[in-house]
């Protein structure tokens, strides 16, 4: 709750409890529609019913529109007629956003009690699937014909304009409702008033098509700065508006979505602080166990070089540092490239473009690790810290002198500096691998028709795990050959 709403709930609360209802119809219509939904969402749901009540008409139809899809349900319940009749008084696509989230026999019930016009803009709206522009779109606009003078047009606006979604935009149609251009309000109330609407237009407009997806609309309104968009049919026909409120709320729904299923999580239906216990145990369980069985096969690359640990036991020491800068590479490679298709940035023919710039990228990240890595193993050897117990080859326990004590292995002292390039080489390897499939699988799973948020922080980091294991301990077997190994 903001503080608004924070610091006015316990005064609403003495309102309804003291039955000053006069007072509290006035001191709800001076606030915020949103401030409003959030104090009702802490009221108890009879003091709830009790406030929806005494709001005016037009202000409980906007405040409905923000409630939670259960404080709605529940007003509904409670209110019976009264709610329904609020519905009513919704704009179309909030309406229509409102018996999405509803129960179906709630739903049923809603639409069965509107009007015959309402009923029809209703379904017609949710007769388009959902996740299309034709879901968002209200018909609540202002159509004006070419061959209308600007006062025969600032005439229609005044009779019509009071209930439509905006009056900032008017829409050009032809006889047969197809849009052809889209003009200004500033345009016409600065032109004689004897011009012809059609001296104003350009025929240049934007738009967007019903069976549209709704992220094709966010990047529309986002790429030409439009507070609404037209929305037309396949014949170019004039069907509906979409406006700026409706498009931040789908964007804000597609962060979100994106931003569960990078951090392996499976996308939440309803909000985080209402979820039940068991809906997020089924989100997350699949993940984490499908993530689990691949780090599994982390186990089985370990076991692969078993025994090189086995002839050199401090290279298990470095393994998490150098599994986890590939991890860490590839995880931001990922989350830039995954941004970067939602926003429109990169399509899928820039593929090698951004692997390209990566690799160049990768490089540079990959030297300046490396170059920590080989300093921090030379400092400690220069130092003379790398002193190991000698191991018996054959039960692998500490060797001990004639007097008991353990006999010290200096291979790795004298051999520090070979250590520490083998590590830097590594690290290279694995930094470079990790940007590599960090940025392409986010283009491969689109290309294979999947959603590339899928490609999460935790699923390529388990991914580089396990390929870092085998590059680590191969450029190792190589650098080493001879003298630690």
């Amino acid at each position: 709750m903001n503080p608004t709403a924070l610091l006015l709930q316990p005064e609403v609360h003495e309102l309804i409890l003291e039955g000053r209802y006069s007072e509290l119809r006035a001191i709800l219509h001076e606030i915020p529609f949103a401030d409003v939904a959030d104090i009702l969402g802490e009221l108890d749901p009879a003091e709830a019913a009790v406030a929806f009540r005494f709001l005016q008409r037009d202000d409980a139809a906007a405040v409905f529109s923000y409630l939670a899809p259960e404080k709605q349900e529940e007003l509904v319940r409670r209110m019976g007629e009264d709610a329904l009749r609020i519905v009513e008084a919704m704009s179309p696509d909030d309406r229509v956003k409102v018996l999405d989230e509803l129960p179906a026999e709630v739903a049923q019930k809603i639409i069965a009690s509107l009007s015959a016009e309402e009923r029809r803009v209703t379904q017609a709206i949710l007769g388009y699937p959902p996740g299309t522009v034709g879901r968002l779109m209200t018909p609540d606009y202002i159509r004006v014909r070419p061959e209308w003078t600007c006062a025969r047009a600032l005439e229609h606006i005044r009779k019509t304009g009071r209930d439509a979604e905006t009056i900032n935009v008017l829409y050009v149609v032809d006889e047969t409702g197809k849009l052809i251009d889209d003009i200004r309000l500033r345009q016409v109330l600065l032109a004689e008033p004897e011009a012809l609407v059609e001296s104003l237009m350009n025929r240049s407009f934007h738009c967007l098509r019903a069976d549209q997806p709704q992220s094709e609309a966010v990047q529309l309104m986002a790429k030409y700065d439009r507070t609404a968009l037209p929305v037309v049919d396949t014949r170019g026909a004039l069907v509906g508006i979409v406006t700026v409120d409706d498009v931040i709320d789908v964007a804000q729904q597609q962060a979100t979505e994106s931003m569960q299923k990078m951090g392996g999580v499976g996308v939440l239906e309803e909000a985080f602080d209402t979820i039940g216990v068991g809906a997020l145990v089924k989100k997350r369980a699949p993940w984490l166990a499908l993530l689990f069985m691949s780090e599994l096969l982390t186990s089985n690359a370990l076991r692969y070089f078993d025994d090189q640990i086995k002839q050199l036991a401090i290279l298990a020491i470095f393994i998490p540092g150098i599994i986890s800068s590939g991890g860490n590479s590839g995880s931001q490679s990922s989350t830039l490239v995954i941004r970067a298709l939602a926003l429109g940035e990169v399509s899928m023919r820039d593929w090698w473009k951004v692997l390209r710039r990566e690799l160049q990228v990768a490089g540079v990240l990959a030297l300046i690790i490396a170059s920590i890595g080989f300093l921090r193993v030379s400092l400690w050897g220069w130092f003379g810290w790398w002193k190991e117990h000698k191991l018996d080859p054959e039960t692998g326990k500490v060797m001990l002198d004639e007097t008991g004590a353990p006999i010290i292995d200096m291979a790795v002292q004298n051999h520090y500096v070979m250590l520490a390039v083998a590590i830097a080489c590594s690290l290279i390897g694995v930094v470079v691998w990790g940007c590599v499939i960090g940025s392409m699988l986010p283009f491969l799973l689109k290309k294979c028709k999947l959603d590339p948020a899928s490609s999460s922080t935790p699923f390529v980091a388990t991914l580089v795990d396990v390929t870092g294991i085998i590059i680590y301990f191969s450029v190792a077997m190589v650098v080493l050959r001879g003298t630690l190994l």
